[in-house]
């Protein structure tokens, strides 16, 4: 009775699909975070009769054949990395990408992570970090005498300090994008590194052509949307329930089966 395994498939599958939803829905106030979706495929077919296999030695061929599928997996589980929403929080030290493109932060054993959270703050030296202490690139110091920040869309940092009628430039923003922002691995604190799926990074100054442009003083939210997410998890839920049916049912004929005399 191959029914079993194969609604067994069903139901890891759906089961996969709600923990996707069930992250999605418990992300959906983090800063930058991008939704996910999993891709199903089917799993390999038994044929009982090949596909144009001869059916009689005067040349006739046998049309369709006979293949039973054994199932479904998860063939993986894609970011989507659309906009989110931007929102003004009025705080001199968040910042928001417009467009394509990562912030590049320096994590404490050199190698560097990517993140569309910007919401960043200044280490006991002055230095703009991310909540955890981590350098954003390409490292900017703000004077402790600075009386105002503003970053212009090209990512210049500019302080205004005491007794000066013009600004001071102290750096600029960088972003960095990829040929394949899906392929990025994340590895939490709203961090994503790269690898070889995600392509070679690319660092450019903000609002160039194919990069993003600045936006100071908000914050991008989360692309997740909760009306989708709940149809999804409705739908889940649903095939999960019919995959158990499946099971019910072959159990069922087994038992029928047994108890014949």
């Amino acid at each position: 009775m191959k029914a079993l395994s194969i609604a067994a498939t069903g139901m890891l599958a759906q089961q996969m699909n709600v923990e996707v939803i069930s992250n999605n829905l418990a992300n959906m106030n983090t800063t930058g975070f991008k939704r996910q979706r999993v891709e199903f495929q089917d799993l390999l077919y038994q044929n009982l009769e090949r596909v144009g296999a001869a059916s009689s030695d005067t040349g006739t061929v046998v049309p369709s054949g006979i293949q039973i599928g054994v199932g479904v997996k998860a063939g993986s589980v894609y970011r989507i990395t659309e906009q989110g929403n931007l929102i003004n929080t009025g705080n001199q030290f968040d910042f928001a990408i417009n467009g394509e493109g990562y912030f590049r932060i320096q994590t404490p054993d050199g190698d560097f992570a990517y993140t569309r959270a910007g919401a960043f703050q200044l280490s006991p030296t002055g230095e703009l970090v991310t909540p955890d202490g981590y350098v954003v690139m390409p490292g900017i110091n703000i004077p402790p005498e600075a009386i105002d920040v503003s970053v212009n869309p090209q990512g210049e940092v500019q302080v205004k300090l005491s007794g000066q009628i013009e600004p001071v430039v102290v750096g600029r923003l960088e972003i960095t994008t990829f040929p394949n922002p899906a392929g990025l691995e994340a590895i939490g604190d709203n961090l994503l590194v790269e690898t070889p799926a995600s392509g070679v990074a690319n660092t450019g100054v903000p609002g160039t052509p194919g990069y993003g442009t600045i936006v100071h003083g908000f914050l991008e939210t989360s692309n997740v949307n909760p009306v989708s997410e709940i149809t999804s998890l409705i739908a889940a839920q649903r095939a999960y329930e019919m995959n158990s049916k499946v099971i019910s049912t072959a159990d069922e004929m087994l038992s029928v089966t047994s108890n014949l005399r």
